[in-house]
């Protein structure tokens, strides 16, 4: 959470710097500014709550635990910077163009936005250094669509996209100053919220897909799958369904191939030994169902994508035997 919190931080000390800016310039640009770190501001805040929330004990309406707010509340900020930041931009702006004003003091919003660009760009680096940790060789693309934790690619959207606003309202102030047509003010503020329409589709979509629930990746599948069928037990994996709980918990749900000469006794002993192997390749595997079933070659259901997901990290683990010397 140093990011988040680093952000609300930077966010807090713009917002109060772009108002009193707006006051002196009467600018659009800044005023859309302004709104648009007050935005990020309150977004810091919900994905706050949101951490703090999730760490609620299970209970008996919500057996899972509240893990899933923090999806809730990341998919509000999505919300959130859209109405908020990009809705109030564009009509700002576009009353900018049609009813005109004039522009006061650029100076001063020159000296405002470049010390918010100081304070974005140390947010930004401290989210940067924060996924690095955890994105192993991912590009950026990758990781924002495949993490599970949704702070770090919120907080990484919404600084990048503050970084371009912040030039996008130095452009308007700059063509207004140059050309003493203040409607490129105007301009400056409708593009600026334009970006964090944008900005708020990606975190949109992103976030609700996690809300949904999305699988395990592919590498952690291939670990589930070899430890169900890495023991003594001779258990064969027929499909697997996964899904996050949250960024930290997994719910793992696979149908398993068991002999038919095989007792209740040695049956259960056999799956509690590779619920254990499974909590040990992945430990943020907290709730496991495993149903047993007759193994009969042939017998899983191709159209099932879970199917896919088994024969996938068995040939992934073919492929690691085979490298080994």
């Amino acid at each position: 959470m140093k990011a988040v919190i680093a952000a609300l931080a930077a966010n807090l000390g713009i917002a109060i710097a772009k108002f009193a800016a707006f006051l002196v310039t009467g600018s659009a640009s800044m005023l859309a500014e302004a709104v648009h770190s007050v935005a990020d501001t309150g977004n810091e805040v919900l994905l706050l709550i949101g951490a703090g929330r999730s760490r609620r004990a299970r209970t008996t309406e919500h057996p899972f635990g509240y893990a899933r707010e923090r999806y809730f509340y990341a998919f509000v900020v999505a919300v959130m910077l859209f109405t908020v930041g990009a809705v109030f931009s564009i009509y700002d702006g576009v009353h900018k163009i049609v009813s005109g004003g004039e522009l006061q003091s650029p100076v001063v919003a020159y000296a405002v936005l470049g010390l918010s660009m100081i304070l974005e760009g140390f947010s930004l680096r401290t989210a940067i250094r924060e996924a690095n940790e955890v994105r192993g060789g991912r590009g950026w693309r990758q990781f924002v669509h495949l993490t599970k934790t949704p702070e770090l690619p919120v907080v990484l959207l919404e600084d990048t996209a503050a970084l371009i606003g912040l030039f996008l309202a130095f452009l308007g102030v700059l063509l207004s100053q140059l050309t003493g047509n203040d409607k490129w003010d105007g301009v400056g503020s409708v593009a600026v919220g334009a970006l964090l329409g944008c900005a708020a589709f990606i975190v949109g979509y992103e976030t609700k897909s996690l809300l949904i629930g999305e699988s395990a990746t592919e590498e952690m599948s291939a670990r589930i799958v070899a430890a169900l069928e890495g023991g003594h037990e001779p258990f064969r994996v027929i499909h697997l369904r996964t899904s996050h709980i949250g960024p930290d918990a997994l719910l793992v749900a696979g149908k398993i191939g068991v002999p038919p000469d095989l007792t209740a006794a040695a049956l259960a002993t056999g799956i509690n030994a590779a619920e254990e192997r499974v909590r040990a390749a992945v430990p943020i595997a907290e709730t496991i169902y495993l149903e047993p079933d007759i193994y009969h070659p042939g017998q899983a259901d191709p159209a099932d994508p879970s199917v896919e997901i088994v024969q996938r990290a068995k040939r992934r683990a073919r492929l690691r035997s085979q490298r080994r010397p």
